[in-house]
């Protein structure tokens, strides 16, 4: 059982460090002139692609690969309102890039373990304590201090705040409903259906409301950025993900997340030349706190 938990800790970990990759090849094709809506369509055409094919390489016969693909239809519904979610979160995650620096971002979006923390507390019933009310307080305070940690003092875009709080709690109500949902597949079917839905909606909301249909990408980097991002912050991510909360459950692999923003802050600074002020370096410090002692509450 001990041998269990501590894989569970792993996958939720390297999910973490995985998904906060993000900003490394968005922001590069942002450069190139992409959206973030064609951005994210690159990304799950080409995690679809390397997910089938891992699942297919993995068997042998064609018969075991139809069963590998084959889904229920009851399980049909979950499996669009999951891919439903993490076109909201992506989307709003990858359009706060453009109004605020992308480690900063990625730290607003841990907001969601206290997210998940209130759901399953609210609907689920799990005892809502004063270490989540401290955990609450703690972020709060955090926020402030983000919200007002840029150069100068400047206040960071509200329409930015917005994005990422959709984002974290589309995540939230994602990492819940994968625990919840009585879907009986493993996580490599259920990441691709999801990213398959996923993809559905962002090329709908792309040709709707968006830039339309993804440009053909220019340059052999484009490529290379593309398929990173499919595979690290997408099929790696995901994988370790349904894994982790599979094994240790929605509310430790949300705290687990920690090395999230972390990733993202480094790879914002030591990157792309970000800022780290004081107030913002704080301001990070007590977002991630909050859920640190939400940790704490878990152990105990």
């Amino acid at each position: 059982m001990q041998l269990k938990s501590l894989k569970g800790i792993f996958y939720g970990c390297g999910a973490a460090v995985c998904y906060g990759t993000n900003p490394l090849g968005a922001l590069f094709l942002y450069r190139e002139g992409l959206s973030p809506e064609s951005v994210l369509c690159y990304r799950f055409s080409i995690a679809i692609v390397l997910l089938a094919f891992i699942m297919v390489v993995n068997r042998g016969d064609c018969q075991s690969v139809i069963r590998k693909f084959a889904v229920h239809k009851r399980e049909l519904p979950s499996l669009v309102f999951l891919g439903f979610l993490f076109a909201i979160s992506a989307l709003g995650l990858y359009a706060s890039f453009n109004y605020m620096d992308a480690g900063l971002a990625s730290t607003l979006l841990f907001l969601y373990p206290l997210e998940v923390a209130l759901i399953m507390a609210v609907f689920y019933g799990e005892k809502f304590t004063a270490s989540v009310g401290v955990a609450i307080a703690l972020s709060l305070v955090g926020i402030g201090l983000l919200y007002r940690g840029g150069e100068g003092g400047a206040a960071l875009s509200l329409t930015g705040l917005l994005l990422v709080f959709v984002s974290s709690l589309a995540y939230a109500i994602y990492i819940v409903v994968v625990n919840k949902a009585d879907l009986k597949m493993g996580s490599a079917k259920l990441t691709l259906y999801v990213m398959m839905f996923c993809l559905l909606f962002l090329v709908l909301y792309s040709v709707l409301f968006g830039a339309g249909l993804p440009p053909v990408l220019q340059s052999p980097s484009s490529y290379g950025w593309a398929l990173m991002l499919g595979f690290v912050p997408t099929v790696l991510s995901l994988v370790f993900m349904a894994k982790a909360v599979k094994i240790v459950g929605s509310t430790p692999t949300a705290i687990m997340g920690g090395l999230e923003p972390l990733t993202a802050v480094m790879i914002g600074v030591c990157v792309f030349g970000e800022t780290l002020t004081t107030r913002l370096f704080f301001g990070i410090i007590l977002v991630l706190a909050s859920v640190i002692v939400l940790a704490v509450k878990k152990k105990g």
